[in-house]
């Protein structure tokens, strides 16, 4: 009887796997690794005559292999970005609340293997285990399937993000706007209110950034600073574009 619960179990957790893996569009070779990233501490040790290993080393690997991909990413998307900018936007990249957000994303709260104890106190929903998961993920598939694959799944999930300006609020556009006109020595910037509106308690601010005469970009926020920050990112955009 015990036989038939343990093989039971087995073939659901298989098919949980393979059904994330046609999710995901990837397929591991060693299908083992990937059920070891969503293996708790917890599990193991109640399944100790069993050969389970826990997600601990992998998420160790994982960290690395995540800090080196998104460093090359924003390297080269954003190639006038200071090293402090540059890693002050990695790490909000690479923090717990958005590796939670990743995980998230693709239900891998659902896959984990968690002890009864753990189970019960809600671990399948707890942001440090969600992200270690999701850097334990990423090391059993840069061990299974190398670099370029952890590449291919972080355009499908983390690289979007970024393009769409999820961690925009950490970045200093008029600082690298100034960087880059200092750069090419093109004149002095100048940024102007052109708008103020609304109540005080919410406050609109309309913004120009110009360069000799010459505007740039306008920007929309609710403070003047967050609208320079804007207008420079607009300037940012087409200056870039124009070079390219």
């Amino acid at each position: 009887m015990i036989k038939r619960v343990n093989r039971k179990e087995k073939n659901n957790v298989g098919a949980k796997f393979a059904a994330f893996q046609e999710q995901i569009g990837i397929t591991f070779t060693n299908e083992k690794l990937l059920i070891q990233a969503f293996t708790h501490s917890s599990y193991v040790n109640e399944h100790r005559k069993k050969p389970y290993e826990d997600n601990e080393r992998l998420e160790f690997l994982g960290d690395a292999v995540l800090e080196l991909t998104i460093s090359e990413f924003l390297y080269k998307k954003y190639p006038i970005m200071s090293e402090g900018e540059l890693t002050k936007l990695r790490a909000s990249i690479v923090c717990e609340p958005s590796l939670v957000s990743f995980a998230n994303q693709l239900s891998f709260g659902e896959l984990v293997l968690l002890g009864k104890g753990e189970e019960l106190t809600g671990g399948r929903a707890r942001p440090a285990l969600l992200a270690d998961v999701f850097e334990a993920f990423i090391g059993a598939l840069y061990l299974d399937l190398g670099i370029g694959k952890v590449c291919e799944f972080l355009e499908k999930v983390v690289f979007p993000r970024i393009n769409e300006g999820a961690f925009s609020h950490v970045m200093d556009y008029k600082s690298q706007l100034q960087e880059l006109i200092q750069r090419d020595a093109r004149g002095m910037l100048e940024y102007k209110v052109l708008q103020e509106k609304g109540p005080a308690h919410n406050r609109e601010f309309m913004s120009r950034v110009s360069l000799e005469g010459e505007e740039l970009g306008i920007g929309i926020g609710k403070s003047k600073k967050e609208a320079e920050q804007k207008a420079a990112q607009v300037a940012l955009k087409v200056l870039l574009e124009k070079m390219s």
